[in-house]
Parts: structure tokens; C-alpha cells; sequence
């Protein structure tokens, strides 16, 4: 063999050697699955090093999705949370551990917010036209508010060991404030018990995000402007491993003689918030805590929301609209996230 044949023959050892190695060192790859549930919509991706079974993982993920909507839907007539509101008794109902631990949550996070965050406020989200047994877009008489309100109230729901007990028969719970949140814990739960660590899972806007990326970079979340009519981003920040959630006054509502009524209900006036904080913005490790405290902390307007986020030590990113203008006030929880960005 001679020289060149020796240099040729090397140039190709080398080469397939290189292929070798980048066909053991390909780049991790990012997995999208997609679905419905809850009345929206959701979508997990994560990285797949471990050649996960993507269908079998998709199925069960959907599986624990339909469990949840079957626990706590208000819509499915047939849902435990439903079946409890039509228990026309005091006696005590049976319900499952994960209702339970959604309303003990909802419970806790209502003393919190000084009785703001309220499950038992669905008769009046209902007068309103925003629940799902919608009525006509028009405001109720102050009469019929009054009325509908006397219904309601967080300490008309005790919680047991194994159920509930109403103090009225027929007190109506709604977790719509903080099931989506939990549905998104459950989809996390369920990666992280696949060991998968690198994920993002959204559930109708409520998220909760893992380790990094497919490309080692950090998931980076777009906070949205509250306006109605586009789509807009205020914000776009990196939360590292948390949970994330909005809620605003800007998407839901009806206008009635020019006046713009949001489905965000304030327990305490039985009516929709007309103050001018239009978004909150909460990161926190649970998705279920994010999702309820984001609702508690617009209902009371951005003074109070902001004495009890300092007080309880969280991260929260409150929107205001002063003057025309979009003004930010940030917890200094909340402020090393938009520094990542």
C-alpha cells in the first residue's frame, strides 16, 4: 500500500470514526403532545433521553386528565364535585382524596385571602352569566345579588377525613378557580414519576415548567398584556423549575349600556371587580396554588393584593391601567425572574 493509499484509508477511518461520534452525541429531543380537557385545551412537551414510550405516556396522560374533569367538572352532571352539589342534605358526602386535597387547598388559600378566594361563589358567577348555567347578558337587580349572595360562603363547607359536610343544603362549590392548576400538577406528577425532568405542561394557560429545554436553554414563559383585542406579550420571563399562572379581567365579560362586566366575582359585593388592576401573575412551586391565589389577588384590586403577596412571601407580578396606560408593580419574590429573562 502506498502513501497516499495509507493517508486515504486513515482520512476514512477518521471520518466514520466523527459519525460515530455525532450519532452518539445527538442532540436530546423535544416532544410535543397535545389534547383537550376541562373545556380547553392542553399541551405537554419534555425531553425524551430515555426513548419513553410517547403513545403509551399521551394515553396516560389523558386518562388522568378525564379522572380529574370526572372528579371536579361543574360541567358533567355526573361529576363528584356535581353530585355533591346536588346532595340536598347536612349529612356528610364521601368524596376522594383528590377533591379532597383540591378543597382543603381552596380552603386554605380562602383564609389567605381573607375569604376573597371563595369555591362557594358559583351560584353567583352563575347569576352573572359566566358559569355554566349561562343566563342572558344582562346585570342582575341588586335585589336578586343579595339574594343569590346569602347562599354562599366559605364557612358553610366543612371538610372531613373522607368527605364534606354542608351547613346548608344547598351550598354549590365551584373549583374552576384552582382545578385546572391541579390538573396541570397531576401531568407534572406523572412526568417526573416517568423520569422525565425537562418539561413544560400548560393546561388553558396555567403552566408549570421543569429543568431546561432540548437545547439546554431554559423554558421561557411570555407574560401576556391584558388587552382584548390581540394577542400581546407584556413580559417574557424564566421561572426555572415552577408553576405559573394569570388571571385577568380582559377575556371574559359582556358589556351591557357601556359598562364592561368581568367574570372575576368579588365574594364580598356579589358582583364583578371594577377596579383598575387587570392581571396578576403568580409563580410558585404548585400549579393548583398558583392558578387559586392569581384568582384571589386581581378579585381584591392592587393594594390589598399587594400587602397580603408581601405578607405570605410571593412572587407575584400585578398589572394595573392608569391613565391608559399599563403600569407593573412586582414583589421582590417575583423580580429575579424578569432579571433572567
Amino acid at each position: 500500500m502506498n502513501t497516499n493509499e495509507v493517508t486515504m484509508t486513515r482520512l476514512i477511518s477518521f471520518v466514520v470514526f466523527l459519525l460515530i461520534i455525532v450519532s452518539c452525541t445527538q442532540a436530546p429531543i423535544e416532544t410535543h403532545l397535545t389534547g383537550h380537557t376541562m373545556g380547553t385545551t392542553y399541551n405537554v412537551k419534555f425531553v425524551n433521553t430515555d426513548n419513553v414510550d410517547e403513545q403509551q405516556l399521551h394515553d396516560n396522560i389523558d386518562a388522568a386528565l378525564v379522572k380529574v374533569n370526572k372528579l371536579m367538572s361543574t360541567y358533567d352532571p355526573e361529576s363528584e364535585l356535581s353530585r355533591f352539589n346536588q346532595w340536598n342534605s347536612n349529612e356528610p358526602f364521601p368524596l376522594s382524596p383528590e377533591t379532597l386535597t383540591v378543597l382543603r387547598e381552596a380552603k386554605r388559600l380562602g383564609t389567605l385571602s381573607h375569604g376573597v378566594l371563595d369555591v362557594t361563589v358559583g351560584p353567583l358567577v352563575n347569576l352573572w352569566g359566566f358559569g355554566p348555567d349561562a343566563k342572558p347578558e344582562k346585570r342582575p337587580s341588586a335585589q336578586v345579588v343579595t339574594q343569590v349572595k346569602a347562599r354562599t360562603g366559605l364557612a358553610k363547607l366543612h371538610l372531613l377525613d373522607n368527605g364534606a359536610q354542608k351547613t346548608e343544603s344547598d351550598l354549590y362549590v365551584d373549583l374552576s378557580t384552582i382545578a385546572k392548576g391541579y390538573g396541570v400538577d397531576v401531568v407534572a406528577e406523572l412526568l417526573d414519576a416517568n423520569d422525565i425532568h425537562d418539561y413544560l405542561v400548560e393546561i388553558g394557560g396555567e403552566m408549570r415548567v421543569a429543568g431546561n429545554k432540548a437545547s439546554g436553554t431554559p423554558w421561557r414563559i411570555a407574560v401576556e398584556k391584558p388587552v382584548s383585542m390581540e394577542r400581546a406579550v407584556q413580559e417574557i420571563i424564566s421561572i426555572g423549575t415552577n408553576a405559573i399562572a394569570t388571571s385577568g379581567d380582559y377575556r371574559n365579560y359582556f358589556e351591557e349600556d357601556g359598562v364592561r362586566y368581568s367574570h372575576l366575582i368579588d365574594p364580598r359585593t356579589g358582583a364583578p371587580i371594577i377596579h383598575n388592576l387587570v392581571a396578576v401573575t403568580v409563580v410558585h412551586p404548585s400549579s393548583m396554588t398558583a392558578d387559586g391565589l392569581a384568582t384571589a389577588l386581581i378579585v381584591m384590586g392592587k393594594d390589598e393584593a399587594l400587602n397580603v403577596a408581601l405578607h405570605n412571601d410571593l412572587a407575584v407580578l400585578m398589572i394595573t391601567r392608569e391613565n391608559g396606560e399599563f403600569k407593573e408593580y412586582t414583589t421582590p419574590q417575583f423580580e429575579p425572574y424578569i432579571n433572567q429573562k
